[in-house]
């Protein structure tokens, strides 16, 4: 991160509300860019609920008067589990009460955006209610999408979302094929097993709303929409957006994480652990395994992919915390048969410094953008075993891409076989077929790796957000 400029001695020091969805793959890039932007001088009031807030990483002391923490409870609703502030504390199922319980956040957040007049909030996907207590108070409100542009792009024009809600939801069929709005060739369609989520997602839940309804209003009447993403990856997406929606669209650059050789890790006893069996492995020989902090599987479906980990005879480091957590096991006597070729890691693991690890040649991967951007900056050849929301349509574009493969599934069910994962793993880390997509992988670095790039997209956004603001006078 670059330091404050003194160039901008003479820029209106600005106050900005961020607001982000309770979950943490949301809230740590909103974290991220409230770093970036108080770096620049301008105050940053941080919203969550307590336990959120608590849980994040402690922030460098430069930070301690331009980023306020701004905690406001989070109701209790039939359904949610006491002490769920998270969509991690949450199942699936469950998910629908906590958007329901962050509705009720919403006196409390409009007492606070009366009370300290900011210059804009930067908002989530949720938050629809935000629209109408902006615009009365003057607040420019800007949507900051940590999920890429092709998603929202998917899922139309803002009527359209909107629209849904009063509506029959979109047909399942329609979800199978790239949509009449996208003007350019594209892989970007769910499979069958996947397109009933945004099916559901279009329909009224107990919240009053469904999730597309609240995109739509949230869209609308926006000052922009801030996108992780860049034009130097499939660009035209990004454009598409500000077309379709009629809002700016400025893109975040894709925001790379900072690999700190000199942090606390080094002495951190499970990152020790973990090295020292990295290191014993040649270079690019492991696959690293993790399925991300959201998605919750099967016995059936683990039981699958340690078949095929087991039968692709590669070395691997699997991490499988959260999965365990919920009461799923390894197939019976799977540690002892892998052992010294495989690790299965039970605590939290730092991703970021395993994929810098040379002996590390490929990442299976959910398809979560953050995991994507992770093992890309590294040029991982990605295995790709998508589940939820966008995690299907970003295995489709970067297959096409060249830089990975997605794991074959039922189409119908999205069940897969140890064998399919087998394949996939090899022809991935090891056969001569993989070859190409190891190059292609490898060239992203240029793009997914290139600091400098994405520090000036950085850059581009504070400048619109000095320039464009409503402001206080």
């Amino acid at each position: 991160m670059a330091n404050s400029d003194d160039n901008n001695t003479t820029t209106k020091k600005l106050h900005i509300v961020m607001f982000p969805w309770l979950a943490f793959g949301h809230i740590i890039p909103f974290l991220e860019l409230s770093k970036f932007i108080a770096q620049k001088g301008h105050k940053i009031s941080f919203i969550s609920t307590p336990r959120n807030i608590d849980r994040l990483p402690k922030l460098p002391p430069q930070f301690s008067n331009s980023i306020n923490f701004v905690k406001i409870p989070l109701p209790q609703v039939d359904g949610l589990p006491k002490n769920a502030e998270a969509t991690m504390d949450v199942t699936n199922e469950e998910m629908i009460y906590l958007k329901k319980a962050m509705d009720g956040m919403e006196k409390e957040v409009a007492n606070f955006l009366e009370t300290n007049s900011p210059d804009y909030i930067i908002q989530d996907f949720a938050q629809y209610w935000l629209a109408p207590i902006s615009s009365r108070l003057g607040i420019s409100r800007i949507y900051y999408s940590i999920i890429n542009a092709w998603f929202i792009s998917f899922l139309g024009p803002i009527e359209h979302m909107i629209y849904t809600n009063n509506t029959s939801p979109p047909k399942l069929e329609d979800c199978l094929v790239p949509p009449k709005w996208i003007p350019f060739e594209t892989k970007a369609a769910y499979r069958r097993h996947e397109a009933q989520w945004l099916v559901e997602s279009s329909k009224k839940n107990v919240s009053g709303v469904s999730d597309m309804y609240r995109l739509g209003v949230t869209t609308k009447g926006l000052d922009a929409t801030i996108v992780r993403h860049c034009y130097e990856f499939e660009g035209q997406w990004l454009k598409l957006l500000e077309d379709m929606h009629g809002i700016p669209v400025i893109p975040t650059g894709l925001m790379p994480p900072i690999v700190d050789k000199g942090s606390s890790d080094e002495k951190n006893e499970s990152w020790i652990s973990i090295k020292e069996w990295l290191d014993e492995k040649s270079k690019g020989s492991v696959v690293y395994v993790a399925l991300g902090s959201e998605v919750t599987v099967g016995q059936s479906e683990i039981d699958e992919l340690a078949l095929g980990l087991e039968l692709s005879g590669l070395s691997f480091f699997w991490v499988l915390r959260k999965t365990l957590e919920s009461g799923l096991k390894l197939p019976d006597g799977f540690e002892e048969r892998t052992k010294g070729r495989g690790v299965v890691w039970k605590s939290w693991a730092p991703q970021l410094k395993i994929l810098s690890h040379d002996s590390v040649g490929g990442f299976l991967t959910h398809c979560g953008w953050s995991s994507i951007i992770e093992g890309l900056m590294f040029g991982h050849p990605l295995i790709m075993l998508p589940f939820l929301v966008d995690q299907g349509l970003n295995a489709r574009i970067l297959e096409d891409k060249g830089v990975g493969v997605e794991v074959p599934k039922n189409e119908e069910d999205g069940s897969y076989t140890g064998d399919s994962v087998a394949k996939s793993v090899k022809l991935v880390m090891v056969e001569n077929d993989g070859k190409i997509i190891r190059e292609k992988a490898k060239e992203m670095i240029s793009i997914f790796g290139n600091k400098e790039l994405h520090d000036e997209y950085i850059e581009n956004v504070i400048k619109f957000l000095e320039n464009h603001g409503k402001g206080k006078n």
